[in-house]
């Protein structure tokens, strides 16, 4: 049955949003049903909520590799191009700013 569960769970990005508290809701109904012991449910809430944390952060890598994929394709500057541009500028402004003194 446990296993059941696990893989119902499992199925879907729902598993990877549920809270902590949902999950002690659901295997504190386990438990009064006698579907699975104080141990199991811990152990099973234990699980869940890792799963949870870890299928949460692929999505976020995920996400941010579309979102960078999407700025690149859309040729939008990315924070180190802008400051690469700032360097040149100062560059370029402080040889104006030499050029002009020996003038």
């Amino acid at each position: 049955m446990k296993e059941i569960l696990k893989n119902i769970l499992h199925v879907g990005v729902g598993a990877a949003f549920l809270t902590k508290e949902k999950l002690e809701e659901i295997k504190n109904d386990l438990v009064e049903k006698g579907k699975m012991t104080q141990d199991e449910g811990k152990q099973f809430v234990d699980e869940m909520v890792k799963k949870s944390e870890d299928v949460k952060s692929q999505f976020e890598k995920q996400v941010q590799g579309i979102v960078a994929d999407q700025l690149k394709k859309m040729n939008v500057a990315s924070s180190e191009d802008i400051a690469e541009l700032k360097t040149q500028i100062e560059e370029l402004r402080s040889v104006i700013e030499k050029g002009q003194a020996e003038d």
